[in-house]
């Protein structure tokens, strides 16, 4: 039986799916292994090669050779392949694993009670959405007797599943690997049925296991636990998301075909951030925009960032000149707990007279990209962040002209920002791809910018990231 003839059955790329391939089966180098594998990291494909080959290492006979029974997934939860001690302990071929559905060969048992299935499904689908390990408690996952079906056999399972990541930080593979604790389990259960017998029948079993054995009495409560935490988590990050909803317009501007803004907060901070994005229409000609970022992340970044942007937001409307504005959100940022080094930038466009105003407080400087493509950076007026000086002295405002066609571009800086490397180089990345992208209209151009300066990191970006494009 081949591949194409398993249902599902696919080739995935560096791992060859060959139901009859034994521990020579090739796993080519384009795949990274298991995390727990022995495995050499190099700058490229080719040195990774080249230092496998030197290495002299056979990365499908150290996955046959694992101890522990493990199987390949694809992300659609398709088998790829599974070692050794995997086939010995399911009690199934290769042939009966490689291409099917991961829960066609592993149904979850008819009775009422049986969770084992969607447990494991729970499990794996939170690997995929976070690119992360994830550890199982202990499972009840009653197994089909081999050529007797409907009937299904009890056993217990101690489950890990570990991702393994694409260049760009993707779930390409997933490693299910699984440690069988049936045995224990029965031991424990009969200890617990016999009076006075507990002792003599932990006896039987090694100190290690007699330990275990105790310990897996406890899974079960952490598994419940775990998932009241995971569900009050859930609650939180409703109402975060609500609240942060609330606090900023929406990012769908139908008044505004010329504006586009995207808004991507840390992934690791209940998706709430301190970055905010503005869009005010002061009369028929002018239209205020303005970013600002928080110091910090989570639910308190986002509640003194409300708090900024109604602020600004009320300061543009009263005075309608920039720098009026931001020493306005200066004073009031000393009344406001968190909002110290909060930076702000705020712009004012008259569509009437071609001009930008601008005022920025510590912020990364717009891009101004003209029809021609060239980029100019509004660096001129740029004073210290918010309540990190003396805000009784008033801000600066520069004022450039462009040409109808022309883009400006506002940011926070997520988008620019990088561990371990100069700010600057981050805004000649901008710099460039504005250039290049220019001409396209405003909501394909902030998508190109992000595809250009955001990776694909592992869980998401790092940092908020807000971008406004507006076409003049």
């Amino acid at each position: 039986m081949s591949d194409s003839d398993a249902p599902g059955g696919r080739e995935s790329p560096g791992i060859r799916t060959d139901p009859d391939a034994d521990a020579d089966a090739e796993v080519e180098t384009d795949a990274d292994p298991d995390p727990e594998f022995t495995r050499i990291r190099s700058s490229s494909l080719k040195s990774e090669v080249e230092a496998e080959a030197a290495a002299g290492i056979d990365f499908a006979k150290v996955f046959q050779a694992l101890p522990s029974p493990t199987m390949l997934l694809a992300p659609d939860l398709t088998i790829i392949s599974a070692n050794r001690s995997y086939v010995h302990v399911s009690g199934r071929g290769l042939d009966e694993l490689v291409g099917r559905f991961l829960f066609d060969v592993f149904p979850d048992s008819p009775t009422e009670e049986a969770s084992g299935a969607r447990t494991l499904r729970t499990s794996l689908e939170r690997l995929l959405a976070t690119g992360e390990r994830d550890t199982m408690a202990l499972q009840k996952y009653d197994v089909e007797v081999p050529d007797r079906p409907g009937v299904f056999e009890e056993r217990y399972w101690s489950t890990v599943n570990i991702p393994i990541l694409d260049e760009d930080g993707r779930v390409s593979l997933i490693a299910h690997r699984v440690e069988e604790v049936t045995a224990l389990v029965r031991a424990r259960k009969a200890a617990a049925r016999t009076p006075g017998a507990q002792h003599a029948s932990l006896t039987t079993l090694s100190h290690e296991d007699a330990m275990t054995a105790d310990l897996l009495t406890r899974s079960q409560e952490l598994q419940e636990l775990n998932e009241e935490l995971r569900k009050a988590h859930a609650r939180t990050h409703e109402v975060a998301v609500t609240l942060q909803r609330a606090m900023l317009p929406g990012t769908a501007l139908p008044r505004h075909d010329f504006a586009a803004v995207r808004y991507q907060p840390a992934a690791s901070f209940l998706n709430v951030c301190g970055d905010w994005y503005d869009l005010i229409d002061l009369d028929g000609d002018r239209l205020a925009a303005a970013v600002g970022d928080v110091v910090g992340h989570g639910l308190e970044a986002a509640g003194v960032m409300g708090q900024l942007r109604s602020a600004l937001s009320a300061a543009i409307r009263a005075t309608g000149r920039p720098a009026d504005a931001l020493t306005t959100l200066a004073q009031h940022a000393h009344t406001v707990e968190g909002a110290l080094a909060t930076t702000a930038v705020q712009a004012v466009i008259d569509r009437a007279a071609h001009t930008v105003t601008y005022s920025c407080a510590g912020h990364p400087p717009p891009l101004l990209a003209h029809p021609d493509g060239t980029v100019e950076l509004l660096d001129t007026a740029t004073d210290p962040p918010l309540a990190a000086s003396d805000d009784t002295i008033p801000r600066t405002q520069a004022t450039v002209s462009y040409t109808p066609g022309a883009t400006l571009v506002l940011y926070t800086d997520g988008l620019i920002e990088r561990r371990g490397e100069d700010i600057d180089q981050g805004l000649n990345r901008l710099t460039h791809s504005l250039k290049h992208h220019h001409t396209l209209p405003p909501e394909p151009l902030a998508d190109a910018i992000l595809t250009d300066l955001v990776p694909a990191p592992r869980r998401g970006p790092d940092d908020d990231t807000a971008l406004v494009v507006i076409r003049l």
